[in-house]
């Protein structure tokens, strides 16, 4: 794996963080209410998508568990449709599919960094 795609993994565990954190004391209820927290959400969910551009196909088959296409569509889907996403994906992505992403990230992580050492 290259640097840049070992910092790539670094920045995309960091924005699931980020997602988490902004969510953290929300219901859908309450997050569909605040604009700033969805913008934010939204963003950090975009530019983890936009971080995939720096992966390499070789490494994207590597670890072709992860779902690669479907998280640069949702970052095509935030950048050119934004008023037209839904909330309830949203939502869900954040308290359901973020989790096992970051899980998947760390993995990935601790298995390139021992390979280097």
């Amino acid at each position: 794996m290259k640097n840049k795609e070992y910092i790539s993994f670094i920045k995309m565990v960091e924005y699931i963080n980020k997602a988490i954190e902004y969510t953290k004391d929300y219901t859908f209820e309450s997050f569909c209410k605040d604009d700033k927290t969805i913008d934010a959400t939204v963003f950090v969910i975009s530019q983890i998508g936009e971080l995939v551009k720096n992966i390499s196909d070789e490494t994207m088959e590597k670890y072709s568990d992860i779902e690669w296409k479907m998280i640069k569509g949702l970052r095509n889907r935030i950048v050119h449709d934004y008023e037209g996403i839904s909330l309830k994906s949203i939502w869900y992505i954040v308290n359901n599919d973020i989790i096992g992403l970051k899980e998947q990230l760390q993995k990935i992580l601790e298995k390139e960094k021992s390979e280097k050492i």
